[in-house]
C-alpha cells in the first residue's frame, strides 16, 4: 500500500475516533444538562404546590442514571397537606426512566412511612417492598400502578384511643385517566384487621374494587382543584368483591355519591352468597351484634329465598336503606 493510502486511511480513522468522542462529549453534557433542568424543574414544582397548601420535600435530591437512564433518589420524603390536614414521612425513594422512553418512570420506595391526620388518626407503615410505574402526558400523568408486598399498618386514633393493626400479603392500585373520569382498580390478598392482643376478628379476605371517579381525572397527579377530597364527587362502583373463601363472597355495585357535606348517597345492589356462613363468621367475630346478625340473615334469606341473596340498598345523606324503606345502617360523613 503507498504512503498517500495509508495516510487516507489514518486520517479516516483518526476523524471517525475524533467524531466519537466529540458525539460522547455531547451526550455526556446534554444528560447532565437535562439532569440539573430536571432537578430544578422539580424542585420548582415542589415548591409551586405551596400555593395550594401543599408543601412537599425531596432530602438530597441527585438525579442518577448515566447514560442510558435518568432518575431521581432521594434520602427521605415528607409531605404536608395542610389544605386536607394531612401529612406524612417516607423512606427513600429511587427512580429511573429510559432515556428512550422519560415518559415511563418506575420508582420505589423505603419503608417506613407515617401518614397523620388533624382528626386525630396516625397511620405507620412497613412493607418488604414498595414498587410503583407511572406514564406521564404532556402537563400531567395518563396512568400510574402500585404494587406493595407485606404491607402492615398500625392504625391509631387519638379522638377515642383505638388501635388496630391491618395486614395484608399483597395489594396492587391501580389509576388510568379516561377523558375527565378516573378509572380505579384496587386489589388486596390476604388482608386482615386486627387488635393487639386479640385474637384475629376474621379469616383474611380477598377483596377488589373497580370503580371510576366522575370527572375527577386531576386527582391522579396533583391537578384537581379539589385535591383528594371526595366531597361534591359522583362515581360510578362497578364492584366492589369480598370473598372470606369457603363460599363466603359478598359484591357489591352501583352509583353513588357525596354531598359537600360528606353525606353519602346512592343506589347499591348487594349480594351475599352463604348468609349463614357470613352470620357465623361475623357472629363469632363481634359476639355483642350476634343477636342483630341472626336477624338479619333471617331477612336476607327471606328476601333471596335461601343461602344466597340480592338485595337493593337506597343511602340517602348516609342513611342505609333496604328496599328503600326499612334504615339498616348509617354512614358517617367522610
Amino acid at each position: 500500500m503507498a504512503a498517500s493510502s495509508r495516510s487516507g486511511v489514518s486520517r479516516k480513522l483518526w476523524l471517525l475516533a475524533t467524531a466519537v468522542v466529540l458525539a460522547i462529549c455531547l451526550y455526556t453534557a446534554g444528560w447532565f444538562y437535562a439532569a440539573s433542568l430536571l432537578k430544578e424543574n422539580t424542585l420548582a414544582f415542589l415548591g409551586s404546590q405551596e400555593k395550594r397548601g401543599i408543601a412537599a420535600e425531596c432530602t438530597d435530591a441527585e438525579y442518577r442514571g448515566y447514560p442510558f437512564r435518568i432518575g431521581l433518589f432521594c434520602s427521605k420524603v415528607s409531605v404536608d397537606d395542610k389544605a386536607n390536614g394531612i401529612s406524612g414521612t417516607f423512606g427513600a425513594l429511587r427512580s429511573a426512566a429510559q432515556i428512550y422512553n422519560p415518559g415511563h418512570i418506575v420508582w420505589e420506595m423505603d419503608a417506613p412511612a407515617e401518614v397523620r391526620s388533624s382528626r386525630g388518626l396516625t397511620l405507620n407503615t412497613t412493607w418488604t417492598s414498595l414498587q410503583s410505574s407511572l406514564i406521564a402526558k404532556l402537563g400531567g400523568v395518563e396512568r400510574a400502578s402500585l404494587v406493595i408486598e407485606g404491607a402492615k399498618t398500625n392504625v391509631v386514633s387519638t379522638a377515642d384511643n383505638q388501635t388496630f393493626d391491618v395486614t395484608s400479603n399483597h395489594a396492587e392500585i391501580h389509576l388510568r385517566q379516561n377523558g375527565a373520569d378516573l378509572d380505579t382498580a384496587i386489589d388486596l390478598k390476604g388482608a386482615a384487621t386486627t387488635l393487639p392482643g386479640v385474637a384475629q376478628f376474621l379469616p383474611a379476605l380477598d377483596s377488589s374494587l373497580d370503580l371510576t371517579l366522575i370527572g375527577r381525572a386531576g386527582m391522579i397527579d396533583g391537578t384537581d382543584p379539589n385535591g383528594t377530597s371526595l366531597t361534591g364527587t359522583k362515581a360510578e362502583m362497578r364492584q366492589f368483591r369480598a370473598d372470606l373463601g369457603q363460599g363466603r363472597v359478598m359484591t357489591l355495585s352501583g352509583p353513588f355519591s357525596f354531598d359537600e357535606n360528606g353525606r353519602m348517597n346512592g343506589k347499591l345492589k348487594l349480594r351475599i352468597e352463604q348468609i349463614d356462613a357470613w352470620r357465623k363468621s361475623l357472629g363469632e367475630a363481634f359476639p355483642d351484634f350476634a343477636p342483630t346478625l341472626d336477624t338479619a340473615s333471617k331477612m336476607l334469606s327471606a328476601l333471596g329465598g335461601g343461602s344466597n341473596a340480592s338485595i337493593d340498598l337506597t343511602i340517602r345523606r348516609g342513611k342505609v336503606l333496604a328496599g328503600g324503606l326499612i334504615q339498616i345502617g348509617e354512614i358517617p360523613p367522610i
